[in-house]
């Protein structure tokens, strides 16, 4: 038996488990199954060596579902400037999808290249809002303060497909030479090349690979959540308590709203976000 061994990387039904550096390819026992727990990339976990068996995972500090992995420090979320478009629906969703299940976020820009004058302008706006609310925001271009940001941490990344994931993790670590594709013309956003998630050591940090997506549902989780998710309405009081910032008279963040202290995209993405989250 070898007992803190971690689950680095999944291809179907085959669990690849590293401990102290050697590999080895396991299968989950049928127990699984029947307690309805999946073992994730990034689980701590307890393994028959001999017969090639996962035995046991240990309790999770975290989970994401998309991309499914647990025990991470830091999601870098990887968002594209343009080919594809910047998504500030996905970027909220996926900061929302985070901060709920305490993980740190970092916000790294990509393809600020292909923009003019006008939107890099823009852009800067938008980077001093999220700074402000203490999410870090850094480019693909600035490679030794993001290994300064992920030295000694498990980090994940997440974005929508064609955002330069890969991109990114092969600048990280030349010796990876992960497949990279072109953006679809035809489709105007991503072709999938990471089909699995699959944790890689690089330098003093690991870093997950996951696939990208376009899409994302925040249906588990619940309007005080989702709420308390968007960090920035704590800066206000409402009349109510238990305000959710709606269809309320006298709302405070409605109000900031209107005064330009909170973002308008981010005010109309946190509504959208409750349609889709519990209705509790």
């Amino acid at each position: 038996m070898l007992d803190n061994c971690k689950i680095v990387k999944i291809i179907s039904n085959l669990y690849t488990v590293e401990k102290d550096g050697h590999l080895f390819d396991c299968h989950a026992r049928g127990k699984f199954r029947n307690t309805a727990l999946t073992p994730l990339v990034g689980d701590e976990c307890l393994i028959d060596a001999e017969n090639n068996y996962i035995l046991d995972i240990h309790p999770r500090r975290n989970e994401l579902t998309r991309p499914p992995i647990a025990n991470v420090d830091i999601a870098l979320v990887i968002t594209s400037c343009k080919e594809p478009n910047l998504s500030l629906n996905l970027l909220d969703k996926l900061l929302c999808h985070i901060m709920i299940n305490h993980i740190e976020p970092i916000i790294c820009l990509t393809k600020l290249d292909l923009l003019d004058a006008s939107s890099l302008k823009d852009l800067k706006k938008l980077q001093k809002y999220y700074q402000k609310l203490g999410i870090k925001v850094v480019s693909n271009k600035q490679l030794r303060k993001i290994k300064r940001l992920l030295k000694n941490k498990t980090v994940v990344l997440t974005g929508q497909t064609g955002a330069g994931k890969s991109t990114l993790l092969n600048r990280l670590d030349k010796h990876l030479d992960l497949q990279t594709q072109e953006i679809s013309t035809a489709l105007g956003r991503g072709k999938h090349t990471t089909r699995h998630v699959e944790l890689y050591p690089v330098k003093n940090f690991l870093i997950a690979d996951t696939p990208g997506f376009s899409s994302l549902e925040l249906t588990n989780y619940s309007t005080e959540q989702i709420k308390n998710s968007f960090s920035e309405f704590q800066n206000y009081t409402c009349p109510f308590k238990d305000c959710a910032h709606t269809n309320e008279r006298d709302c405070a963040i409605k109000e900031a709203v209107k005064n330009g202290e909170i973002l308008p995209s981010r005010y109309e993405n946190y509504l959208k976000f409750l349609k889709e989250g519990k209705k509790c």
